[in-house]
């Protein structure tokens, strides 16, 4: 039922309980500091309330610091996922090119961008939609944003100079797909899902050409599952990278990570 305008901050949180919103409270704030109208926090409540996720109710997504522009239909950018920009930055400190393959929003490559100050940063993604959405956020950087299949989509002048390269790959198997909750299975794209039959169809092809992209000693960081991250441990060491799994638990986050010797 929609919400009668104006409404209040208690009205909002009713609304958004009932339809089974836990941070129902946080929410509601969130989307009434974003709305400029009574009634475009009417609608927004509404949609939220529909499943839609909140950051492409808002609009936005917080990650590592910066406010990310997410737009209906695009992968939302997971909390977890910093850890792999952090892992990068660890590794990379001093990188000058990033490659942000499987891009989505563009939210690992403004993260990089954001911290490293002048690197020269390109996203790609098979999805045009993303590649929109990965243009808005790294234009503040200087960032470019190429549409194609993995390394197709990338200048080839980027041969062999990346010093990290990011892939935030699809990686549930396609399974279980079905399982995910509703909000990544109805509102996000199939294609930043579905990793194939085991979940690693697209890690393994991004593995086998990082060689030809990567500057010597350039990193390749992609995140898995725990279940998985042996076989991918084994695709990374298999295309001659050398590898090593950083985990955190708190985040539950597992980030496979092949540097070229």
């Amino acid at each position: 039922m929609p919400l009668p305008v104006p409404f209040s901050s208690a009205a909002a949180v009713r609304a958004l309980r009932a339809a089974g919103c836990v941070f129902a409270e946080d929410e509601a704030e969130l989307i009434l500091a974003t709305a400029r109208t009574p009634a475009e926090a009417a609608g927004m409540v509404d949609r939220r309330a529909a499943g839609l996720p909140l950051e492409q109710v808002l609009g936005w997504a917080r990650f590592h610091g910066l406010r990310i522009t997410v737009e209906p239909g695009v992968f939302v950018p997971r909390r977890r996922t910093e850890f792999l920009v952090d892992q990068a930055l660890a590794i990379a400190p001093d990188a000058t090119v990033v490659v942000d393959l499987c891009c989505g929003s563009g939210a690992l490559g403004a993260a990089l961008a954001h911290t490293l100050g002048g690197a020269e940063v390109h996203a790609a993604d098979i999805d045009p939609a993303a590649v929109r959405c990965a243009r808005r956020n790294l234009a503040a950087f200087g960032g470019r944003a190429h549409q194609g299949d993995l390394y197709d989509a990338l200048p080839p002048a980027l041969r062999g100079r990346v010093g990290v390269l990011t892939a935030n790959v699809p990686y549930v198997p396609t399974a279980e797909v079905a399982l995910l909750p509703a909000e990544a299975r109805d509102h996000e794209p199939a294609v930043a899902l579905d990793g194939g039959a085991d979940g690693l169809d697209v890690l393994r092809r991004v593995a086998t050409g990082a060689p030809e992209w990567l500057a010597p000693g350039g990193c390749l960081l992609s995140e898995t599952s725990e279940r998985q991250a042996p076989a991918a441990l084994e695709a990374f060491a298999a295309a001659g990278l050398t590898t090593r799994l950083a985990v955190s638990d708190e985040l539950y986050a597992h980030v496979v990570i092949g540097v070229l010797p």
